[in-house]
């Protein structure tokens, strides 16, 4: 259904330092640089982070939350530890199992430096 996300961020380079280290620990390479804008490209879409082009400060989406996969509950937990260590805080609960029916999951909130909230799933 989606081709991609781009949030928006106002320091581009913080922004390529940051998710460089935390989607490397979902296996994702560091992004490329086009103009005004980072993208991280894999076989199940693209992730984009760019500079508003009308010039006005970027803001976070207020109830907004982008969610990545993650292989393992370890993978997620790196990623959580990834994102604090680099910058973002933490949000929501801790990281742990939330049940939805029969369905279980590991989830792992974090808030980017320009206040964008994030989320890690693990399906278990």
């Amino acid at each position: 259904m989606f081709s991609h996300v781009m949030i928006g961020t106002n320091n581009l380079e913080a922004a390529k330092d940051f998710y460089d280290k935390l989607l490397g620990t979902l296996g994702v390479p560091p992004a490329m640089v086009d103009r005004h804008r980072i993208f991280y490209r894999t076989k199940t879409g693209t992730f984009a982070v760019s500079k508003p082009i009308n010039g006005e400060p970027a803001t976070a989406a207020n109830g907004g939350t982008i969610g990545f996969v993650a292989k393992s509950q370890e993978e997620a937990d790196a990623w959580h530890a990834t994102g604090v260590a680099n910058g973002g805080t933490t949000c929501e609960d801790p990281p742990g199992v939330r049940a939805m029916g029969d369905m279980k999951m590991y989830l792992a909130y974090l808030r980017d430096p320009d206040g964008n909230k994030l989320c890690v799933m693990h399906r278990m």
